[in-house]
C-alpha cells in the first residue's frame, strides 16, 4: 500500500513520496496472526499431554511447536520465512522430477495441439477482437480458470527531458488519481504497467524517412537524411509501455459470470474513458492495442530473434499473421534462477522492500531506462487497486496491527514505530479521500548471448541500488514469473495453491 507524501521544507522544496506501508497481521514474538494461534494451541496441548502422558511427551510436543514456530519466525533480509523457501524447494524439486519445467511444442513437440501456444499459466489463454466506441479494434484475453478478461493500452511516454518539475508533480498526481479512480470500475482486478527497453532496429525510422523525402529535395537534404538513416540506429534503443486492466467477469463477489460476448461489447464501451484519463498522466498518446499488435508483442518477448523479422515485413507493408496459438515459444525450459526460451535466455526478479523513507519521482529513472548489457528489460508494476468499501477497513486493521505489535513489546523497535506512524498517516489519508493500492514490482533482463547473462545479473544488482529497491531472484519459478512480467494481465494471487491471504497470516 502506498500514500503520498510532500516536503514542507518551501515552495522550491522538491516534491518527494513514500510512506509505503506492508501489510501485517497483529501477532506475539513476530508471529502472525495463525503462527500465534499455533504458539496457544501448542502451550495447551504440551500442558495436558505433560499432565496425561508424563513430562517426555510434553517435552516431544513442545519440541515439535517449537521447530515449526521457528520455521516461520526465521526470516532472511527479504522476510521471507524458512518455511517459505523449503516448501519453495520442495515444490521445485517435484516439478523439476516430473519434468513440468520443460516446454517443447510445435509439430514435433511433447504437447498435443501441435501449434506453439503460450506455456504454463497463460496457456489456456484465449484471444478475441472487438472494437470500442470510437471504432478502434481492441484485444481481448480470456483466461478461463480465472474467469479474467485483460485489454492493453500501449502508449507512447512524453519523458520527463526538459520537462519542469512543476509538470512533473502534476504528471504524478494525475498517475495517482488515475489509480484511485480506477478501483472504482466495476469488476476490475488488477492493472499492471510494463515499461519495456528493447534495441531499435532502425526499420521504423527508415520508413519515415523514405516517405518524407520528395523527389524536387534539395540533394545536400537528400544526403543528410540518408546519412541519419543509416547511423542513428546503431546502438539506439526503444521505450515502449503498455499498461494491461484486467477484469473479473463477475462485477461483484458472489454475481454472475459475465460471457465473453457480453464482457467485450462492456469494455468497448469503457475503454476510451480509460484513454482518456491516461492521457493526462504523462503517458503521451495512448491506443489499445488490437490483435495483431498483441501477438507481436508476446511473440519477441518469447523469441528477441523475431523482432528484425516483423519490423521488415511491417517495413514492407506486409505485416505477418500471427495468431494466438503461435505466440509462444518453440522450446522453454526453466531452472532455479532462469528460463531459457528459444533464441534468448531470461532472469526475473521481484520487489521485496520498496524504497525507504521518501523519494523523488526521479527514483526509478536509471532501472527504466536502457542499458548496453541487457538486450531487453521489462519493469512490470502490479496494482491491486482496492475499492474504497474496502480501503476504510484494511487501514484501520492495519493501525490496530500495528498498534499491537508496538504494545506487545516493553521496548519497541525503531522499525515497529515507524510503521506504526506510517500506519496512522495511511488511515489518515485514506479518510481524506486519497486511495489505497496493493502494488509489487517484476523486473526480467533478458540477454540473447548466453555468455551474457551473468553481466546482465551484475546490471540489475546496480540498478535496483540506485533506485533503492531490494529485490531477489523468483527461485523456482521463473517461467511463471517471466509470463506475470509480460501485459498479460495474469493475477499471481489467483495462480497460488496456498491462498495469499493464508501467507499474510503466518
Amino acid at each position: 500500500m502506498s500514500a503520498t507524501t510532500a516536503n514542507q521544507a518551501g515552495p522550491a522544496a522538491p516534491r518527494t513520496y513514500g510512506n509505503w506501508t506492508r501489510p501485517k497481521s497483529a501477532g506475539l514474538l513476530g508471529l502472525g496472526a495463525i503462527g500465534t494461534v499455533v504458539l496457544f494451541i501448542g502451550i495447551g496441548v504440551t500442558i495436558i499431554v505433560s499432565v496425561v502422558g508424563g513430562l517426555l511427551g510434553g517435552f516431544v510436543v513442545a519440541m515439535v511447536t517449537l521447530g515449526f514456530l521457528l520455521l516461520i519466525a526465521l526470516r532472511d533480509k527479504h522476510g521471507q520465512s524458512t518455511l517459505a523457501r523449503t516448501a519453495t524447494r520442495a515444490g521445485w524439486t517435484s516439478t523439476r522430477a516430473r519434468r513440468k519445467n520443460i516446454y517443447r511444442s510445435g509439430p514435433l513437440g511433447r504437447a498435443d495441439w501441435g501449434t506453439t501456444q503460450l506455456p504454463g499459466l497463460a496457456a489456456a489463454s484465449r484471444l478475441t477482437e472487438w472494437r470500442d466506441s470510437y471504432q478502434r479494434p481492441f484485444a481481448m484475453i480470456q483466461v478461463p480458470s480465472t474467469s479474467d478478461y485483460t485489454i492493453v493500452i500501449g502508449s507512447e511516454p512524453d519523458g520527463s527531458s526538459l520537462v519542469d518539475k512543476e509538470q512533473v508533480d502534476v504528471w504524478v498526481a494525475e498517475w495517482g488519481m488515475w489509480l484511485a479512480n480506477v478501483a472504482d470500475e466495476p469488476g476490475l482486478e488488477a492493472v499492471s504497467v510494463t515499461i519495456e527497453t528493447a534495441p531499435d532496429t532502425g526499420l521504423k525510422l527508415q520508413r519515415m524517412i523514405q516517405n518524407g523525402i520528395v523527389d524536387d529535395a534539395p540533394e545536400f537534404s537528400k544526403r543528410l537524411l540518408n546519412d541519419i538513416q543509416n547511423t542513428y540506429p546503431s546502438g539506439a534503443a526503444v521505450v515502449r509501455a503498455y499498461i494491461a486492466l484486467t477484469f473479473n467477469a463477475a462485477s461483484r463477489s458472489g454475481g454472475r459470470k459475465r460471457t465473453p460476448d457480453e464482457m467485450g461489447r462492456e469494455l468497448a464501451s469503457r475503454i476510451p474513458g480509460l484513454t482518456q484519463a491516461l492521457s493526462a498522466t504523462g503517458a503521451g498518446a495512448v491506443h489499445p492495442l488490437n490483435a495483431q499488435e498483441l501477438c507481436e508483442v508476446i511473440r519477441i518477448a518469447y523469441d528477441p530473434a523475431a523482432a528484425v523479422l516483423i519490423d521488415e515485413a511491417n517495413a514492407a507493408g506486409e505485416p505477418p499473421e500471427l495468431y494466438w496459438p503461435e505466440v509462444g515459444p518453440t522450446a522453454a525450459q526453466a531452472t532455479w534462477d532462469s528460463y531459457r526460451h528459444d533464441s534468448a535466455t531470461s532472469v526475473t526478479w521481484m520487489m521485496s522492500t520498496a524504497p525507504r523513507g521518501n523519494v523523488p519521482s526521479s527514483i526509478l529513472a536509471r532501472l527504466l531506462a536502457p542499458h548496453r548489457d541487457i538486450a531487453r528489460k521489462r519493469v512490470t508494476l502490479l496494482y491491486r487497486p482496492i475499492d474504497a468499501a474496502r480501503a476504510a477497513a484494511i487501514v484501520e486493521a492495519d493501525v490496530r496491527a500495528a498498534s499491537f505489535n508496538l504494545s506487545a513489546s516493553d521496548r519497541p523497535s525503531a522499525r515497529n514505530l515507524q510503521s506504526t506512524r506510517a500506519a496512522f498517516a495511511t488511515a489518515a489519508e485514506e479518510a481524506s479521500g486519497a486511495g489505497l493500492v496493493n502494488f509489487g514490482m517484476l523486473v526480467t533482463a533478458t540477454v540473447t548471448d548466453h555468455s551474457r547473462e551473468a553481466d546482465a545479473r551484475a546490471a540489475i544488482d546496480n540498478l535496483t541500488a540506485t533506485a533503492r529497491l531490494r529485490v531477489r531472484l523468483v527461485h523456482g519459478s521463473q517461467d511463471s514469473a517471466f509470463a506475470a512480467a509480460l501485459p498479460l494481465g495474469l493475477v499471481l494471487p489467483k495462480h497460488l495453491k496456498v491462498p495469499a491471504e493464508v501467507r499474510g497470516q503466518l
